[in-house]
C-alpha cells in the first residue's frame, strides 16, 4: 500500500505564495510519476504538475511561470511551489503517485489540502 500526506494549504491573498508537500510511504517503488491535481467546487479534478520518474515535468497551461513542482528523493516527497497565486487557484489540491503494480498502473491518492485565494 501507498499512503500519501499533503500539507501546506491554507488562506492567501491573490499574489502571494503557498509551498504544498506530500510525503509518500509504504510500497513506494516502481514509481512512474508523481504530481499534484486540484478540483473546485462543481468542476472535475485536472491535472496542476506532474513530475516522472526520470525527473522531466509536465504543467497545466494556467499555472505555468507561476508554479513549480520537485521532489526530494531523499525524503519522498514533492513539493508544489504556487507564486502569483490567484482566485481562480482556489481548489482542493491532491497528491497524486502513479505506479505499476504487477504490470498494472495504479493511482493512489492523497487526502487532499484547500488552498483559498483570496481577490
Amino acid at each position: 500500500q501507498v499512503q500519501l500526506v499533503e500539507s501546506g494549504g491554507g488562506l492567501v491573498q491573490a499574489g502571494g505564495s503557498l509551498r504544498l508537500s506530500c510525503a509518500a510511504s509504504g510500497s513506494i517503488f516502481s514509481i512512474a510519476a508523481m504530481g499534484w491535481y486540484r478540483q473546485a467546487p462543481g468542476k472535475q479534478r485536472d491535472m496542476v504538475a506532474i513530475i516522472v520518474s526520470g525527473g522531466s515535468t509536465n504543467y497545466a497551461d494556467s499555472v505555468k511561470g507561476r508554479f513549480t513542482i520537485s521532489r526530494d528523493n531523499a525524503k519522498n516527497t514533492v513539493y508544489l511551489q504556487m507564486n502569483s497565486l490567484k482566485a481562480e487557484d482556489t481548489a482542493v489540491y491532491y497528491c497524486n503517485l502513479h505506479k505499476w503494480v504487477a504490470g498494472i498502473p495504479r493511482d493512489y491518492w492523497g487526502q487532499g489540502t484547500q488552498v483559498t485565494v483570496s481577490s
